[in-house]
């Protein structure tokens, strides 16, 4: 299974800031370790055109020159850099990487990502490009262009089941019917005005397993009823975990567990290629965040074989169809 990294593109954090920038190498080693049949693969640099398709491109240049709004850094949470610009294209080229990859071998990730704060014209929430965006808009691009335009467009569900809700994304796809978007999320956390996706589910602070559990399951429906995705992204963050310092919710490591099953197993069963990503996780220890995101792996490593198994005649046709010109 594939997954892409940027670590080694670490933006300068001033002392004590509460971005834990470091989670990101760790789980790489520990993936390294622990999983070594995951294919650790250095994420490329989103390119100008690909960020278009979603950012204004005078938010893209403002980004690669320095010349970005003082405000609008303070609402990201990163002071620019060089360095910040470059992680920033890699977290987007990360996750479109990843996404070609799960046309062929139906699910691969990125070790960072999910960020989906930002809009089109703004970051924010320690998000400066919207991977997820991204990827939507550019894998369909590429299938329009290989299929021509008598066919329908790709259609993609993203599943984001960060505890912050994901307002860039939802604010992105508001008009677009060809990306349906699902967010389950903490009704009290940031951002505090949320955006409209297509199905919201707003959490109480507190909230424990058997609740949420239910409420995953009753989106997952109402997804199945109302859209028929082609392509699947999936955040799956860390940080509705009971340890999380920033997510008010209660759900144990077992509950989400129990979540990333439930997701992969609806795209296995239904044969759908899936992107995911890993968005947030700032656990008092950062060693119960680590453990959330390395079982999220080693639950989609079982489903990465089990499409090996399965689909693995008809997915390579898929994506030989896909990328043929």
């Amino acid at each position: 299974m594939q997954a892409f990294y940027s670590d080694r593109f670490v933006l300068p954090l001033p002392q004590g800031h509460r971005f834990p920038m470091e989670k990101y190498q760790m789980l790489r080693d520990l993936l390294t370790l622990h999983l070594p049949e995951v294919q650790m693969l250095q994420a490329p640099q989103a390119t100008d055109g690909e960020l278009a398709l979603v950012h204004d491109p005078a938010y893209i240049q403002a980004i690669a020159d320095g010349s970005v709004d003082a405000k609008i850094l303070r609402e990201i949470g990163f002071p620019w850099s060089e360095a910040m610009a470059t992680r920033a294209r890699r977290s987007v080229g990360g996750t479109l990487a990843a996404g070609r990859a799960a046309m062929t071998d139906g699910l691969a990730a990125n070790l960072a990502g999910g960020t989906h704060h930002a809009y089109a014209h703004k970051g924010g929430g320690f998000c400066v490009f919207n991977d997820m965006a991204v990827t939507a808009r550019t894998l369909q691009a590429e299938w329009s262009r290989r299929h021509g335009s008598q066919h329908k467009p790709l259609q993609v569900a993203i599943i984001d089941l960060d505890v912050h809700q994901g307002n860039g994304t939802a604010s992105i796809f508001r008009n677009d019917r060809s990306v349906f978007t699902l967010s389950l999320h903490g009704e009290k956390n940031f951002p505090f005005r949320k955006e409209d996706s297509d199905i919201d589910i707003a959490l109480p602070d507190g909230c424990t397993d058997g609740d949420y559990l239910a409420a995953l399951e009753n989106a997952l429906l109402d997804l199945e009823a109302r859209f028929t995705p082609g392509l699947v992204l999936y955040l799956a963050g860390a940080d509705p975990h009971e340890g999380d310092r920033l997510g008010r919710l209660k759900i144990s490591y077992d509950g989400l567990q129990a979540r990333d099953r439930r997701v992969f197993d609806w795209c296995h069963t239904r044969a759908l290629p899936c992107v995911f990503a890993m968005g947030g996780g700032y656990g008092t220890d950062i060693c119960t965040t680590l453990q959330v995101q390395e079982a999220t792996y080693r639950i989609a490593l079982e489903y990465w074989q089990r499409w090996q198994a399965r689909y693995s005649a008809s997915a390579v046709a898929q994506a030989s169809a896909f990328f043929s010109t």
